[in-house]
């Protein structure tokens, strides 16, 4: 007779950190950064990711590239929004 798994009830727990949502945020800043400069050298034609990587960052400390103008394109779109914020 095949015994069947049983289903462990999740419970979720409660973290008090994430109840105060300005450290939510800088959390969420890191990931953000971290995926934009990485689906930005994703797009370039390189040798290899290390490469396309590295010439994505240097990019990015000089003030250009791909994700630093993602980060100011989610930005206009956060000012245009603003005014609808208190909608829920």
């Amino acid at each position: 007779m095949s015994r069947r798994g049983t289903a462990e009830e999740k419970t979720a727990k409660f973290d008090p950190i994430y109840r105060n949502r300005l450290v939510n945020i800088l959390v969420n800043r890191k990931a953000l950064a971290i995926r934009w400069l990485l689906g930005a050298s994703r797009k370039c034609p390189g040798r290899n990711m290390a490469f396309k990587l590295s010439s994505e960052l240097v990019d990015a400390a000089k003030g250009s590239g791909d994700a630093l103008r993602k980060k100011e394109e989610t930005h206009r779109m956060a000012e245009a929004n603003r005014a609808f914020a208190h909608f829920r």
